[in-house]
Order: structure tokens, then sequence, then C-alpha cells
């Protein structure tokens, strides 16, 4: 998993005891802990700071954390993992990364497209998401709608080349893309705090099931 290089992040921890439940074992990649390909059957892109506007041809509007060489370290990573076809789960930034390496771009600051949702951040499931019929995202959730928590003001606008739109929130944002193709999902919520939801933990089987098939 990829993320912060902060001791006690709890996205880490949190994701660590998600894989954990499905039998996997996490290893962590960050500005401070390195990691072989080789050693890595599945990633997942991991939430934290805005994205900077020049990987996406945005503009820099407003209050935004950034942080250049987690970007640098992590964009790196997704297009490894392109290349080398590891499942690929995308957390809230992480989404937005994948999106943005494959071609896409992302709305800077949602904050005035809001009508219907909050701008107010939450680590509660307090917000609705649609899903696609017949997506894999709903497939693998075994839900049409969930309810899901919010912490974001960057979101995808446009998706990247074959991926597909699979989620909205009520104010027609978006909220899950999966690739066409291949095994990769990415939501703008944070299933690791919200494990005791089982269409939640499901995600996390979904990559590692992925990762053994890929491995055979």
């Amino acid at each position: 998993m990829t993320g912060t290089a902060r001791r006690y992040a709890s996205a880490w921890w949190c994701t660590r005891v998600a894989l954990a439940l499905c039998g996997a074992r996490a290893v962590r990649i960050s500005l401070r802990h390195q990691q072989s390909l080789e050693d890595i059957d599945g990633l997942v892109i991991g939430g934290g700071n805005d994205i900077a506007p020049e990987h996406y041809g945005g503009v820099l509007e407003g209050a935004v954390r950034i942080d250049a060489a987690r970007d640098a370290l992590e964009l790196r990573w997704v297009r490894r993992a392109l290349e080398h076809r590891l499942p690929l789960l995308g957390i809230c930034r992480g989404a937005q990364l994948i999106n943005v390496v494959l071609g896409g771009n992302l709305h800077g600051d949602i904050r005035a497209l809001r009508r219907r949702t909050r701008n107010r951040g939450s680590l509660l499931p307090t917000k609705r998401v649609d899903l696609e019929h017949g997506s894999q995202l709903a497939a693998v959730t075994h839900r049409k709608r969930l309810r899901v928590n919010s912490l974001h003001h960057q979101a995808v606008d446009r998706p990247g080349e074959e991926l597909a739109i699979t989620g909205r929130d009520l104010d027609g944002l978006v909220q899950g893309v999966e690739h066409r193709e291949r095994a990769i999902l990415g939501v703008q919520w944070h299933p690791e705090y919200l494990l005791y939801l089982s269409a939640q933990r499901a995600l996390f089987r979904w990559l590692v099931r992925a990762a053994l098939e890929r491995r055979g």
C-alpha cells in the first residue's frame, strides 16, 4: 500500500488490518518505505493530500495541501503496476491518481459543485453512492447502492482511457471507476475506515482474489 510516510498513519494501519482479514500480508510504500516490485502481487494506492494540478492540466485554487515528492512516487508506482498488470485498488486520492495516469482529469475543487451532499468531511457512512447496474463494483459489493464516508474535495472529472464511471453521489460526482478489461477499481471514499460493513471489506477481498489469480 502506498501512502504518507508518517509513522502513525491511520489509513495504513486500517488497510493492513483489512488485508490481513483477507489472508494477505500488507507491505508499506512511502517516501520512507521502499519495496521491490517482485515482492508485490497487488497494489493499494492510498488516500491523502491533493494531487498537484500540473499532473492533470488543472490550476491551483483555494487552500490545498500538495506533496510533490509523494505525487512522483505514487505516479511511478501506478505506471509500474499497469506495466506489470498488477491488480490495483485506488482509494480516494488513489482513484484520482489512477485516472490521471490513464489520461483523465480532475475537478480540482468540488466544493462549489455540491448541492445535495455536504462539504463537511466525515469518517462515518453518511453519503449515498449509486452503482451502475452490471458493474464490477456492484458485483464485488453485492449492492446497487452504498453508504460511504467522504473526506475529499477533488474528484474525477473526465475518466481516463478504458476507465468506466461506475458510481456517483447525489450531486452526480464520480465516486467509483473501474477498468473495462483489467483488475482495476477506484473508489472516492475510504473503505479502510468502514471495515465493520461487509460491502466495504469486499473491496479488499476482491484485490486479494485478483492478486492470487494473477500469481496463478
